[in-house]
């Protein structure tokens, strides 16, 4: 494991598995969550062979909790002086939730010079306010229901968060597990409260269509369709009208945290795109 200081002073921590002449394989998550939340696909590809790499988002996890500069061209210059910082070449990078923005607009901002593939994996790009030009967006006032909630009790939020829609587990015959809960709720209170605040408008607010009009690497789009913290139509099949060189996978009934509770059927899925 390591860490690096960024340029404006913030200590990004990451963990590099796998062998080191691997193809880099590298992963940013989504929120309230640190990369421990990609540990299941890290594992696995790093078994298969590959460079597995991921970090906790600047105010996540063990990295530090800076007042400012939590918005997504701070996050995509962190990962982007990470991939330098490692001299990455070749890399696959695979965003979650938010992650995918994350992703999303390093390309916007840094390009493809040093990126083979791409993944976005039930993440918000293009964005996920409702405005005029993204009516099919959702209202404001389910993010400001979030602050709220955050404001208010931000660890009983991330307990009916985990035990409801992020998971699937309020769905009629679901079968919650407490230790999904319990591992969603433990990452969220490593987090910084300020940080992950401010991040609710970063995912939400953000509009990264020019983002993704820059995508020329291949490039996963792979949801679920029930979906109730990012909706796929608002996600994934809109992200796949602006990427030119996609391919759209749907898991059918799958949740939005889907990287835990499809984590098998997404490991292949992710070795056979990679391979591909």
């Amino acid at each position: 494991m390591g860490t690096f200081i960024t340029k404006d002073g913030v200590q990004i921590y990451y963990k590099d598995w796998g062998p080191t002449d691997g193809a880099p394989v590298v992963f940013s998550h989504g929120w309230p969550l640190n990369a421990d939340s990609w540990e299941a696909q890290m594992l696995f590809l790093a078994d298969h062979g590959y460079r597995t790499i991921a970090h906790d988002r600047r105010g996540h996890g063990r990295s530090s909790q800076p007042w400012h500069g939590n918005d997504m061209d701070h996050y995509a210059d962190d990962l982007a002086q990470l991939i330098e910082h490692l001299d990455l070449r070749g890399a696959s990078l695979f965003g979650f939730s938010t992650g995918g923005g994350e992703v999303a607009r390093y390309i916007g901002r840094h390009g493809t010079g040093r990126v083979k593939k791409a993944g976005l994996i039930s993440a918000v790009p293009p964005q996920m306010l409702k405005t005029e030009a993204n009516p099919g967006g959702l209202p404001k006032d389910v993010f400001d229901g979030l602050r709220a909630g955050s404001i208010a009790d931000r660890s009983k939020l991330y307990q009916d968060l985990a035990s409801g829609p992020f998971f699937g587990f309020n769905r009629p015959g679901a079968t919650p597990s407490q230790g999904m809960i319990d591992w969603f709720w433990m990452q969220g209170m490593l987090a910084g409260h300020k940080n992950t605040y401010d991040c609710i408008a970063a995912f939400s607010e953000t509009d990264f269509s020019e983002d993704l009009k820059k995508f020329d690497v291949p490039t996963l789009i792979l949801h679920g369709d029930d979906d109730q913290v990012v909706p796929i139509d608002a996600a994934a099949h809109a992200a796949a009208k602006l990427v030119k060189d996609h391919k759209l996978v749907v898991y059918p009934g799958a949740p939005h945290g889907l990287t835990d509770t499809h984590k098998d059927k997404l490991n292949q899925d992710l070795l056979a795109f990679l391979r591909s």
